[in-house]
């Protein structure tokens, strides 16, 4: 099953860490995770906090221990297909989180949003009887039309951190 994950971090350093984690299934269950500091996460930064709006005290005080949360990534997610639309990002904090919780770095993999979208308009030409010799001409405008929109729209943010 499809599954698009995405994360809140503490700063985009090489030594910021994960702060959220949320995903929703293709079925729209939807899970979010507020994740308390490692003791050794320590990198923040205000400008990324303007962003995610979500204050380090928040998540030493609501938060779930770093192990915690990587457990419930790990069980959660295992053997679906997992979508992010920054997955070198997300991919770097999902393997921090998992690293936290002593889990394989690799133990989940994350693919890039544009090849659900491209799944998601092959299967909707098959299911409308459209040849295969056609499925990729009608495909491709598609494609960079959804391509231009999503980089045309705002990013989505949160005014409050997601329970």
């Amino acid at each position: 099953m499809a599954v698009f994950l995405d994360f809140e971090a503490s700063s985009l350093s090489k030594k910021g860490f994960p702060i959220e984690v949320a995903w929703v299934f293709e079925t729209g269950e939807e899970e979010s995770h507020l994740i308390r500091p490692a003791a050794d996460w320590t990198d923040w930064s205000a400008a990324a906090q303007a962003v995610h709006r979500i204050p380090r005290e928040t998540l030493e005080r609501d938060g779930e221990p770093a192990a915690e949360a990587a457990r419930r990534t790990l069980d959660a997610l295992s053997g679906h297909r997992l979508y992010a639309s920054a997955p070198s990002w997300d991919g770097q904090w999902l393997s921090r989180l998992l690293r936290a919780g002593g889990l394989p770095r690799h133990a989940l993999r994350l693919r890039d949003t544009e090849e659900a979208r491209a799944e998601a308009v092959a299967a909707a030409l098959e299911a409308a009887g459209v040849a295969p010799e056609e499925r990729e001409r009608i495909a491709g405008p598609i494609l960079e039309d959804v391509q231009r929109r999503a980089k045309d729209a705002e990013p989505a943010h949160t005014t409050e951190p997601m329970k």
